[in-house]
């Protein structure tokens, strides 16, 4: 599966991704991670990518034309602008203002071949991106952040330990989706730690009672 994460700040993309899962992931081509630089896009000699608000009002506005031909280096538009659609790719732009991110959209996207995240900066993103270039809006949470790249960083991560291989650890993965991400507590040596004591019931090997602790116990 390819990740296209577009974004003023690629570097932020690049260092979390180059180690751990993610990065043995892309190793062993299980997953490709391109971040690619929005004002590599730009077609002026400062590389600007936002400008000031029609209207008036503060802070700056990331600039449609700069998004389009970003998205357009990746064939989602066509050169007359109009949307290529796929139905194994989706393009997400990061927003408060969107469908919060779960675990079942996580299940979604891990079945696609492609997925783009467009990482907003600045006071917002030209209103023709929302309307005309995407497929959905899609918030990591009811708060707001300084960009998207936090965000395209969550839904990266909990998308990609869903594709088989990745996790490495299969059997864990289908627990955890099972539970849809409820946990329950886990302890490990040693079996006395300051006077504070694994529970009985993780010590006698008896699967199912473990099981059933394990149940009774997820948050």
């Amino acid at each position: 599966m390819k990740f296209n994460i577009i974004t003023i700040f690629p570097e932020l993309i690049t260092d979390y991704c180059g180690g751990s899962i993610l990065g043995r992931a892309q190793k062993k081509n299980l997953i490709k991670i391109n971040a690619m630089n929005l004002r590599d896009f730009a077609n002026d000699k400062h590389k600007t990518v936002d400008d000031t608000p029609y209207g008036g009002g503060p802070g700056m506005v990331m600039r449609a034309d700069v998004i389009a031909r970003a998205l357009g280096s990746l064939g989602v538009l066509k050169k007359n602008g109009e949307r290529r659609k796929e139905k194994k790719r989706r393009v997400i732009l990061l927003s408060p203002r969107g469908k919060q991110f779960d675990q079942a959209l996580a299940e979604q996207f891990a079945k696609l071949n492609e997925l783009v995240l467009i990482s907003g900066r600045y006071e917002g993103i030209d209103q023709r991106v929302h309307d005309k270039m995407i497929d959905e809006e899609i918030s990591v949470g009811p708060y707001v952040l300084a960009g998207g790249e936090l965000g395209a960083l969550v839904i990266l991560e909990a998308t990609a330990r869903l594709i088989p291989g990745v996790l490495g650890n299969e059997e864990s993965l289908k627990e955890e989706t099972t539970v849809a991400a409820k946990e329950y507590p886990q302890y490990t040596r040693p079996e006395i730690f300051n006077k504070w004591k694994v529970p009985e019931i993780l010590l006698g090997g008896h699967h199912k009672k473990i099981g059933e602790w394990r149940r009774k116990m997820q948050k």
